[in-house]
């Protein structure tokens, strides 16, 4: 039995360097753009659909379907509409609290944009502290707005 040949097919070639062999889907800015380009596909269907009017294919809170409460997101599709056609103080009253931490959470998806295409991986944490303190707002916020 020849061997000679099987080996010389396994060693045919330099092999490709690390970052060759390496999938697109690993790499840092993958993930980042992906969430940009379904939030931008997002927009411009929200874009041109009213939430405030019915009969749209848009999702509905599944915290809301169960109990009929408001979660500290819901009212977040309409605030982005009115946002996108320069309704500011519709957007307000549709959900303060999201409202405040749309430049944070921005902030936070530039950056990890920024930092993939740059090919680093971010990975943003928060302390115990301040976990507990997101938590706090949120279920603030939900009792406010349910039984306030």
């Amino acid at each position: 039995m020849n061997t000679a040949g099987s080996s010389a097919a396994r060693t045919e070639g330099p092999e490709p360097p690390a970052t060759v062999r390496r999938s697109l889907l690993r790499y840092p800015a993958t993930a980042p753009s992906a969430v940009l380009a379904a939030g931008a596909a997002g927009a411009a269907y929200l874009y041109r659909t009213d939430p405030h009017e019915p009969g749209h294919v848009l999702p509905q809170c599944p915290f809301r379907l169960l109990t009929g409460l408001l979660c500290p997101a819901c009212g977040g599709t309409r605030m982005v509409y009115d946002l996108m056609h320069g309704h500011f103080a519709e957007a307000w009253l549709d959900n303060r609290a999201l409202l405040l931490a749309s430049p944070y959470a921005l902030f936070l998806l530039g950056r990890w944009a920024w930092e993939g295409l740059h090919g680093r991986r971010w990975r943003p944490t928060l302390s115990p502290r301040a976990q507990v303190a997101v938590l706090a707002v949120a279920v603030t916020w939900t009792v406010a707005r349910n039984f306030g």
